[in-house]
């Protein structure tokens, strides 16, 4: 892969948080979510982070390629980055 979504990245610029607050489990905790299965798994990481790609989309994101490699060297891609504007994430409300 040359080209791929950052979903840090993403999510720090979409709901306007510190680079501190876009690690995996904060990130889930921010949008109301537990981590499901074993921390540092490829795989239940890769689950996590789809959720989190899932409720972002949700919330209005446009994920976009932002990283790249050219040449041997990691590119920031800012043209085509996700759009900023959305509210940062809140705790769902739960229904009765």
């Amino acid at each position: 892969a040359k080209r791929w979504i950052n979903i840090r990245k993403s999510y720090g610029n979409f709901y306007k948080v510190p680079r501190n607050q876009t690690k995996l489990t904060i990130m889930l905790e921010n949008l109301g979510m537990n981590y499901d299965g074993r921390p540092h798994s490829g795989l239940d990481d890769s689950k996590n982070i789809a959720r989190i790609a899932i409720r972002m989309l949700q919330d209005g994101c446009d994920l976009r390629v932002n990283e790249r490699i050219h040449g041997g060297q990691l590119m920031t891609v800012s043209s085509s980055g996700p759009l900023e504007g959305a509210p940062a994430p809140q705790m769902p409300r739960y229904r009765n």
